[in-house]
């Protein structure tokens, strides 16, 4: 048992530290293209990562978007962005305590985004993406204590960031 745990937690820290360092998206991968990754182990072990496909754990399935950028809405979510997450998080891709926000919102769907924003917890508990996350970052990231409307704003303002338009 222990060797497969440790070959995830070693899986999972190789994609995540790829990702993290990764200047640029994944080439050509709309928010809603990818396939399942599949990483084999040792024997019969294999594990599969959802990567962009995964819409995380929680209750938003689909998250309706804006073409083109809400003003308003990217404003509400800088001024969170400032009291909130900045501490912790570059705009760049550099890592602070957490990973920089550049490009996230073309290696994670908007649903996961918005589940991991409102539902932290859980996501650490359940979600291998955000274990991946936690493994290299090695810090929890607390709960903010966002609403569904506030954490919204946070995606537009990432969105913006990432130079969606």
């Amino acid at each position: 048992m222990k060797p497969i745990l440790f070959f995830i937690v070693a899986a999972c820290i190789g994609l995540v530290a790829a990702q993290c360092k990764s200047k640029q998206a994944e080439p050509g991968a709309p928010e809603s293209a990818g396939k399942p990754r599949v990483v084999k182990g040792a024997g019969d072990t294999v594990i599969v990562f959802m990567g962009i496909n995964s819409k995380g754990v929680g209750r938003f399935d689909h998250v309706q978007l804006t073409h083109p950028l809400d003003d308003k809405m990217i404003a509400s979510g800088r001024a969170i962005y400032q009291t909130k997450c900045f501490a912790c998080h570059k705009l760049t891709t550099e890592m602070l305590v957490g990973p920089g926000w550049a490009g996230v919102t073309n290696r994670r769907r908007p649903a996961w985004i918005m589940n991991w924003i409102t539902n932290t917890k859980v996501m650490l508990d359940k979600d291998l993406a955000a274990q991946a996350d936690l493994a290299v970052c090695l810090i929890r990231m607390p709960d903010q204590d966002l609403t569904d409307s506030q954490a919204r704003d946070v995606l537009e303002f990432m969105r913006q960031n990432d130079g969606k338009k």
